[in-house]
C-alpha cells in the first residue's frame, strides 16, 4: 500500500503496518541524514523490549563480530568507563544489557519495566554501539590473554573454550565450509576459533567495526508501549542520538557512495543449487562410541517466498511433531530406534534459506545409511500422500499457538520477523507486512490439496542435493585433544619462558588496573531511578476454594465478579480448585500431585512415567478406549498445548504436574482430558519398551552436557534417595534405565505392576491440588464441570501439605560440611562449579529482603562477581544463588578457564565487602533495588504469568497474591548495613569448607589439580570419572508436545 510522507525530524515513515489479528502496530523509520533505522512495534505490555541489530559480514574465523560484541559494553566516547551502560540499565527498571552474535547478525538487548528507564539508557546505548573504546585492557580480560601459569583465557575464550569442540559446533562448522562457497560470509566462525581468537589483535575489531558498526547498517527496534507513542521514540533519537551521528561525518544518507548491504550484495548471495549430494564424517570427542548424530541440509525457497516458506514450516511439523507423526512412527517410536528425534528447522540466508534436518542419537551402525533411509521415506510419503485430516489438524493447531503466543510475547513473536526484514528484506519496507502476516498464512494453506503439499515435499527434500555432515563420537580424538592441550601449554610455557609469564602477569594486572578505575558516583546518580508507580500491573481475580470442611485460605478471596461467578455453579467442591482470571481467550488447566508417599524404590520409574504420559492407551469415563495414536491426534485436535512435569517453574520438585492449555469453549474437554490421562492410563509392554528404548538411546548426548552433568552430581550429593528430582538425573538414570530395560523383557507384568502403583499413589486424594487461569469469567460453569468429572474421585478427605525440598535433603544436605566431588568429562574443555551452603528457608522468611538485594548487588551485569570473575577471564558466568524451598545457598561457576582462581576471587570479593577492604559502592544499592523491580514486573508481564504466580504464591508457597509486589517496599528499606550484615551471615560460609560443600565437572586435563587445590583448602575431595556405559538416561523431567528452538546457535553475552 501507498505510504504517506510523514516526517518526525531527519526521519521519514517508509512503511506502517498495523496487523488485523493482533494489537500491534509497526512503523519503520529512516534517517534521510544518516540512514539510521528506527522500527516499534507498537502495543499494550509492562515491558518495553529494545533489539538494536548490526549487519555482521566477515570472510574469517578471527572471531571480530563476537569479540566486538562483548567489547561493545566496556565503555564509550561519551562514556568512557568499563561497565558504566549496565550500571545505568540496572538504575532503569532493567535486569541489565545483553548481546548475541548470529551467523549473519549482532544483536544488542535491553528491557526495561515501563519506559522511563529505556528511554533514559538509548542515547548511551547507541554511544556504546558505535563508537567503543575498544582499548587494550578491555581486549585482554573480556577477549584473551595468557595467565600467570601460561594457561589461555579470557572471556571470549572460555565460552568457545567450551564450544569449539562439541559436537554441534564441529558439524555446524562443516556444514558452512561445504554449503557455500570460498569468499561467502556464510562460512565463517563467527565466534572465533580458539587458534584465531589466539593472534586476534584490537586494531583488527577496530578495523571491522569502523565498516560494519555505521549508522546505515543499525536498526533500533523497539517493542512495548510509550506514553506518547512513536514520537517518545523518534524525539529521544533526533534529539540526542542524531546529532551525535552527525558530528561524526556519519551524514551520508542511507545509502553512501561504495555501501554494499552484507550478504545482499556481496559474494556471499552467490548461493547455487547443490550440484550433488556431498556426505561429510566429522569426529566429535566421547568416550561413548554408540551414538553419533546428523545433520542434513537442503537449499530453500528465497527468503522473501513467505507462503512457501510457512508451508515448509507446518510440513516439517506434520512428519515429526509427535509420536503418531510419520517420521517418528517409522525412526523412533520403534523397539530398536534409529534416533531420539528429528528435527526440520530454517535458517534464513540470502538468496535461498538453508532447510537443516537435525537427527540426535543414532546407533552408530546406522549412521553411514541413516540419509539414504530418511529420503527413501519421505519418497513413500510422496507417493502415498498426506493425512489430510491431520494436516488440518496441523494447522489449526499451529495457529491457536501463535494466537497464544501473541498474548504472552508480541516481541519475541515478532521481533525474529522485524530483525530478518531489516538484513535480507525490501529496503522500501514492502516486506514488512507479508513477513508478519503468518494468520493469513493459515487461511491460504487451509486449501492446499494432497497434491500441493507432497509437491512442496519432493521440490525440496526428495529431488534436490543435500549436505549431510555425520557426527561420530571418538575416544581416541577426545584422548588427542587432551595430549594437544597439555602439549600446547608446555610449549607455550616454555616459549615464553619466567620474563614472558612475567610480562603477561602484568599486562593482566595493568588491565585490571585500568577496569577498576572508579565511575564518578555523579554520572550514575544522573541517570535517575524510575518511579515504581509508573508500571501498570495486571489485575488478577482469584478465589481459592480448598474444598468442602477444609480450613480456608489465609487470603480468603474478595467477593467481586470471580467470587460471584464461581458462588453461582453449583456446590462446593470436597476437592482444592483455585480459580485466577485474566483477560485472554484461553484457559489453562494445572493439576499437582503430592510425591511424598510414593514409595523410594519407584522415584526413578518417574522419568519414564513422564515421557509415557500422553503417549500411552486410555480408557476414556465415557467407556472409550483410545490407543495411544487416538490420544495424541484428539489431544492435538483439542488443545493449544499439553506438558507435564515435575513442579512450577523448577520448584516444588516433589509434585507431579499436567497441564492443558485450551480454547475456552474446550474447557469441559480438557478437564475430562485430565481425569481420563491421569486415571485411565493403560500400561503396556509395547509402549513402555517404546519409550524407554528412546530414554537409553539418548543418554551418550545428555552425558556431553558440563551443566547436565554437574547438576545431577549435586543433586545426588545434596539429596535423599526420597527425592524425586535426584533421582531423575543424569547418573541416577544411567544405572537404573538398563536395569528397567531388562526387567522389562524378564518380567514384564512386575514392571507394569510398578508403574500403576505410581498411578494409584499419585491419585491419592489429600495430595491433589488443581489450578485453573484465563478467561475465568468467560466459562459457562468453571466449578460444576470439575464435580461432574472427579467428585466420584476425591472424597472430601484432609488436605495434605505442599511437599518441600528441604524435606528430602541427605545427611551431606543438611550438614554441609567439607564434602567436595570433582567429576572428569571428556567432552568439555572448561569447568563447571557449584558450592553450597545452608542458607535461610521459607518463602516469607524475615531476612529474604536483604539477602534478595545483596544478591543483585553481587550479581548484577558489572557488579562484583561480573568484575572480579567474569571481568578478569576466569569464567564465562559466576553468580551466588539462593533456593528458600530448600534453605540452599549457592556459589555457581559456567564454562569456567580456572574455576579455583574464580572461587578465591569470589571469597575476596564477599570478605573484602564484609571487611571494608573492597568499597561498597553505594549507588549499586539503589541499582539493585531497581533491578529487583525489573525481575518482580517481567515475572507476571503477561496475563499467564500473572495468573500463574497468584496459583503459585497462595497455594503452593502460602502467601499473599501480589507477594512479589508487596515485597517491593521492604527492599526499598534495605540499608548498605542490612546488605553487609546478610553477605557476613548467609555468604561467608560458602567460602569456608567447614560449611560448605563443593562439586566440580571439569576436563580430564584439570581434574587432578581442581582436586589438589580443594583438598588444600580443606575440602575432603572425591574424584570421580564419568562412568560410560551403553545404557542410558531420560531427557529431562519435562515431556512437553512443543519443539524446542534448533537450528543456527547464537552466542549470547
Amino acid at each position: 500500500m501507498a505510504q504517506s510522507a510523514e516526517r518526525f525530524g531527519n526521519y521519514d515513515l517508509i512503511r506502517r503496518v498495523k496487523l488485523d489479528f493482533t494489537d500491534v502496530t509497526v512503523s519503520k523509520w529512516r534517517s534521510r541524514v544518516t540512514g539510521l533505522t528506527v522500527i516499534h512495534l507498537d502495543y499494550e505490555a509492562p515491558i518495553v523490549n529494545g533489539y538494536f541489530v548490526v549487519g555482521t559480514e566477515i570472510f574469517d574465523d578471527s572471531g571480530c563480530p563476537h569479540t566486538l560484541e562483548h567489547l561493545v559494553f566496556m565503555g564509550s566516547e561519551k562514556f568512557p568507563h568499563k561497565g558504566i551502560l549496565d550500571l545505568l540499565a540496572n538504575r532503569g527498571f532493567s535486569n541489565g544489557t545483553n548481546a548475541w552474535t548470529d551467523t549473519d547478525h549482532t544483536a544488542y538487548t535491553v528491557s526495561t519495566a515501563g519506559e522511563q528507564g529505556f528511554l533514559q539508557l538509548l542515547p548511551i546505548y547507541v554511544d556504546h554501539i558505535l563508537y567503543p573504546t575498544i582499548t587494550n585492557a578491555g581486549f585482554v580480560t573480556e577477549v584473551h590473554h595468557v595467565d600467570p601459569k601460561g594457561q589461555d583465557s579470557g572471556v571470549v575464550y572460555s565460552e568457545m573454550q567450551g564450544r569449539e569442540n562439541t559436537s554441534g559446533d564441529l558439524m555446524a562448522l562443516r556444514l558452512q565450509r561445504l554449503l557455500d562457497p570460498p569468499g561467502s560470509g556464510y562460512r565463517s566462525e563467527t565466534g572465533g576459533l580458539m587458534d584465531a581468537l589466539r593472534v586476534l589483535t584490537p586494531h583488527q575489531i577496530r578495523d571491522y567495526h569502523s565498516r560494519y558498526y555505521v549508522p546505515h547498517n543499525l536498526a533500533l527496534i523497539v517493542a512495548g508501549k510509550l506514553s506518547s507513542g512513536t514520537s517518545s521514540l523518534l524525539e529521544v533519537i533526533q534529539e540526542q542520538v542524531e546529532p551525535s551521528l552527525i558530528a561524526h561525518k556519519q551524514n551520508h544518507g542511507a545509502r553512501p557512495a561504495g555501501w554494499k548491504r552484507p550478504f545482499v550484495e556481496t559474494a556471499s548471495a552467490l548461493r547455487k543449487p547443490i550440484p550433488k549430494t556431498i556426505k561429510d564424517t566429522v569426529e566429535f570427542p566421547e568416550q561413548d562410541e554408540s551414538m553419533g548424530e546428523l545433520i542434513v541440509n537442503f537449499l530453500g525457497p528465497p527468503p522473501n517466498a513467505f507462503l512457501e516458506r510457512k508451508a515448509l514450516d507446518i510440513l516439517g511439523t506434520y512428519l515429526t511433531s509427535s509420536a503418531v507423526a510419520p517420521l517418528n512412527k517409522e525412526f523412533i517410536e520403534i523397539e530398536a530406534p534409529l534416533c531420539s528425534y528429528i528435527y526440520f528447522s530454517e535458517d534464513t540466508r540470502a538468496t535461498h534459506v538453508n532447510l537443516p534436518i537435525y537427527i540426535g542419537s543414532v546407533p552408530a551402525e546406522h549412521l553411514d545409511t541413516f540419509n539414504e533411509r530418511l529420503k527413501a521415506s519421505l519418497q513413500r510419503i510422496v507417493v502415498d500422500g498426506i493425512d489430510m485430516q491431520r494436516m488440518n489438524m496441523v494447522i489449526n493447531r499451529d495457529e491457536r499457538q501463535l494466537r497464544s503466543k501473541l498474548e504472552s510475547a508480541k516481541g519475541d513473536t515478532f521481533s525474529g520477523n522485524i530483525i530478518t526484514d531489516f538484513l535480507y528484506g525490501a529496503e522500501d519496507g514492502s516486506e514488512l507486512h507479508p513477513s508478519m502476516d503468518e494468520i493469513n498464512s493459515y487461511s491460504a494453506l487451509r486449501s492446499w490439496t494432497s497434491d500441493q503439499w507432497t509437491q512442496l515435499l519432493f521440490q525440496y527434500y526428495v529431488e534436490p542435493s543435500s549436505v549431510v555432515i555425520i557426527g561420530k563420537p571418538s575416544a581416541s580424538l577426545a584422548e588427542k585433544l587432551e595430549r594437544d592441550e597439555k602439549a600446547r601449554i608446555m610449549a607455550q610455557v616454555e616459549e615464553l619462558g619466567p620474563a614472558g609469564l612475567k610480562r603477561a602477569e602484568m599486562e593482566l594486572e595493568m588491565a585490571k588496573a585500568e577496569h577498576d578505575r572508579p565511575i564518578p558516583t555523579e554520572i550514575l546518580t544522573s541517570f535517575p531511578v524510575p518511579d515504581v508507580k509508573s508500571i501498570s500491573w495486571i489485575p488478577v481475580q482469584s478465589v481459592q476454594e480448598p474444598g468442602h470442611g477444609r480450613k480456608i485460605s489465609s487470603f480468603p478471596a474478595v467477593k467481586g465478579p470471580l467470587f460471584e461467578h464461581i458462588q453461582s455453579d453449583g456446590q462446593e467442591l470436597p476437592f482444592f480448585v483455585q480459580y485466577d482470571h485474566v483477560e485472554s481467550d484461553f484457559v489453562s488447566l494445572h493439576a499437582l500431585f503430592n510425591l511424598t508417599n510414593l514409595p523410594n524404590r519407584l522415584r526413578p520409574y518417574m522419568s519414564a512415567y513422564l515421557s509415557s504420559f500422553f503417549s500411552l492407551p486410555v480408557q476414556r469415563q465415557s467407556g472409550v478406549r483410545l490407543s495411544h495414536e487416538e490420544v495424541i491426534n484428539q489431544l492435538d485436535n483439542e488443545t493449544v498445548s499439553y506438558e507435564i512435569g515435575l513442579g512450577i517453574s523448577g520448584s516444588f520438585s516433589d509434585t507431579f504436574r499436567v497441564s492443558i492449555k485450551v480454547e475456552t469453549a474446550q474447557y469441559e474437554k480438557a478437564i475430562a482430558w485430565l481425569k481420563d490421562l491421569v486415571y485411565g492410563a493403560e500400561f503396556n509392554q509395547e509402549r513402555l519398551q517404546v519409550v524407554l528404548a528412546k530414554i537409553q538411546q539418548s543418554l551418550p548426548e545428555m552425558k556431553r552436557d558440563g551443566s547436565n552433568v554437574l547438576s545431577s552430581l549435586w543433586a545426588t550429593l545434596l539429596y535423599a534417595e526420597n527425592s524425586t528430582s535426584r533421582s531423575g538425573g543424569v547418573l541416577p538414570q544411567a544405572e537404573f534405565i538398563p536395569k528397567l530395560v531388562k526387567a522389562l523383557q524378564d518380567a514384564p507384568n512386575e514392571v507394569i505392576a510398578d508403574f500403576e502403583e505410581i498411578q494409584r499413589s499419585i491419585t491419592e486424594p489429600s495430595g491433589i491440588r488443581f489450578s485453573v487461569t484465563g478467561n475465568v469469567l468467560g466459562l459457562k460453569n468453571p466449578r460444576s464441570m470439575w464435580a461432574k468429572y472427579f467428585a466420584s474421585s476425591i472424597p472430601s478427605v484432609p488436605l495434605s501439605p505442599v511437599p518441600h525440598a528441604s524435606e528430602t535433603l541427605s545427611d551431606v544436605g543438611k550438614g554441609m560440611s567439607r564434602k567436595a566431588i570433582v567429576m572428569s568429562l571428556p567432552t568439555i574443555e572448561s569447568s563447571f562449579a557449584t558450592h553450597t551452603t545452608k542458607g535461610i528457608m521459607g518463602f516469607d522468611h524475615p531476612e529474604y529482603p536483604a539477602v534478595r538485594v545483596a544478591l543483585e548487588v553481587i550479581n548484577a551485569t558489572e557488579n562484583y562477581f561480573w568484575r572480579y570473575i567474569r571481568g578478569s577471564g576466569l569464567a564465562y558466568g559466576a553468580y551466588a544463588s539462593l533456593d528458600v524451598e530448600a534453605g540452599l545457598m549457592s556459589f555457581s561457576l559456567y564454562r569456567s578457564s580456572n574455576s579455583m582462581k574464580a572461587f578465591e576471587e569470589a571469597s575476596k570479593v564477599i570478605s573484602g565487602l564484609v571487611d571494608g577492604v573492597i568499597e561498597f559502592d553505594e549507588t549499586m544499592l539503589d541499582a539493585a533495588k531497581s533491578t529487583i523491580v525489573y525481575g518482580v514486573a517481567k515475572n507476571v508481564s503477561t496475563a499467564g504469568r500473572a495468573a500463574m504466580v497468584s496459583f503459585t504464591n497462595q497455594a503452593m508457597k502460602g502467601v499473599s497474591r501480589t507477594h512479589q509486589i508487596d515485597l517491593l517496599q521492604k527492599y526499598q528499606a534495605i540499608t548498605k548495613a542490612d546488605v553487609l550484615q546478610a553477605l557476613q551471615k548467609h555468604f561467608l560460609p560458602l567460602f569456608k569448607p567447614s560449611s560448605s560443600v563443593a562439586v566440580v565437572v571439569t576436563a580430564p586435563a584439570k581434574a587432578k589439580e581442581i582436586g589438589d587445590a580443594l583438598n588444600a583448602i580443606g575440602f575432603e575431595v572425591t574424584q570421580k570419572v564419568m562412568e560410560i556405559d551403553p545404557s542410558e538416561m531420560v531427557d529431562e523431567d519435562t515431556d512437553t508436545d512443543t519443539e524446542s528452538d534448533s537450528g543456527s546457535s547464537s552466542d549470547s553475552r
